[in-house]
């Protein structure tokens, strides 16, 4: 009977620490595989995030518990991949469990599991090593750092034929870089973004507070800390430099919440659009929140009326275009106390945009902290865009309303004719 429960002891000790090392118990949601059907998966986060944790995790179950039997690994060097993506405290070695019967084979540039699935190593500086071997998924790390990273994605996806579903997983912190664009407009691709700040119980709280008081509000924070992709876009209204940040904001006159409505409300609906904005006595704007998501109608309401509540806003402005009154009609029933400006436009979305964009450059506008969702649409948006950026929109809207002079009503919608 001693026998009996001293193994049972040990057993409810194996599984607990199995349980408690369990990467889906570990992972925040940002971190795990995405649902659907997708190609790659593209993580543009910043420094700190657990990119390479989440890397390895990704590879250790597509071999693992996926079926995936030939992996690529590729990273800048062959010194990142071995000393990052398979060496490092967050590396396929460093995770791997001893039921896995990992192998690390340095001298072959390989690691092999127990079930006999392996994964080559690859880098970018010799990438035409990629030429001829086949692959049925792949990791590619910090592919914003690669010299030549177009020439190298396509050389790796020819390669990438085998299998019902061939992946990959891309894990970088953004850096200027054109292909990165390419990638974002890619329909096989889903993106996941996320800040250091995200996994700062992993990380030292002096590292935290340091790269709070030199990186914050910084354009090398929003790329480094926030993952902001900030190439410039040549037809784009913004460029990087047009968006100025201030901490500290004297006291406002005027206040809005800007909000642009997704058209329909399911799964796959598109974001609605929650932008704070504000101006002081001076005539600098500010921009102040970004409380945007994909919403229920009703939850969209509370979570713009929430917003008017904490930035004691004057009123909610709204466009109403595309079956939009419903917003005056929830706004009526559950919070009737609440002023409400709804607008129409009868010109398209860059005309729109065109004036707001001059005040940034004229530095009028400046952002009370980096919103990395938002700008990234300001400096992609183009004319020739035809994915609704709703964020921006939002901020356009707010925007005309604080400089010029567009009070509206509660009743009738107004014709912006901008």
């Amino acid at each position: 009977m001693a026998n009996f429960e001293d193994l049972n002891r040990i057993l409810k000790r194996t599984l607990d620490s199995r349980t408690a090392s369990s990467w889906d118990r570990l992972a925040r949601p940002s971190q795990k595989e995405p649902f659907g059907d997708w190609r790659i998966w593209l993580i543009l986060a910043g420094r700190g995030f657990g990119k390479t944790r989440t890397g390895a995790e990704t590879i250790r179950k597509w071999a693992i518990k996926t079926g995936y039997r030939h992996i690529c690994l590729l990273g800048n060097t062959f010194q990142d991949v071995q000393k990052v993506m398979v060496e490092g405290p967050s590396g396929l070695h460093s995770i791997s469990r001893p039921e896995d019967g990992l192998i690390y084979l340095p001298h072959k540039k390989r690691v092999v599991w127990g079930n006999g699935a392996k994964a080559d190593f690859f880098s970018a500086t010799s990438f035409y090593q990629l030429r001829g071997p086949q692959f049925d998924s792949a990791w590619i790390d910090e592919l914003g750092k690669f010299s030549n990273p177009e020439e190298v994605f396509h050389q790796l996806m020819l390669g990438l034929r085998l299998g019902k579903h061939p992946r990959v997983i891309i894990t970088t912190t953004p850096r200027p870089c054109a292909f990165l664009h390419k990638l974002l407009n890619r329909s096989d691709v889903v993106l996941t973004r996320g800040a250091t700040f995200e996994n700062a119980k992993n990380l030292s709280p002096s590292y935290i507070d340091d790269i709070k008081q030199t990186y914050e509000g910084t354009r090398l924070g929003a790329q480094e800390i926030y993952g902001t992709l900030i190439e410039q876009n040549e037809q784009a209204l913004w460029s990087q430099k047009n968006i100025l940040y201030c901490s500290k904001i004297p006291p406002l006159s005027k206040c809005f919440v800007a909000l642009d409505p997704a058209v329909t409300h399911n799964k796959t609906s598109g974001e609605s659009g929650i932008i704070v904005v504000g101006k002081d006595a001076q005539g600098v704007g500010y921009v102040l929140q970004d409380y945007s998501g994909i919403f229920s109608p009703t939850k969209m309401i509370s979570t713009a009326v929430h917003a008017m509540q904490t930035h004691k806003a004057q009123a909610i402005v709204a466009e109403v275009n595309n079956g939009g009154d419903f917003i005056q009609e929830l706004l009526h029933i559950s919070y009737p106390d609440r002023r409400f400006i709804p607008v129409r436009a009868n010109k398209s979305k860059y005309c729109r945009a065109q004036p707001i964009a001059a005040l940034y450059e004229q530095k009028r506008i400046y952002h009370v902290r980096c919103f990395p969702e938002l700008e990234e649409q300001m400096m992609r948006y183009t004319p020739k865009d035809t994915v609704s950026p709703d964020r921006l929109d939002a901020l356009v809207w707010g925007m005309h309303l604080l400089f010029f002079s567009l009070q509206g009503d509660q009743k009738t919608p107004r014709i912006w004719t901008i």
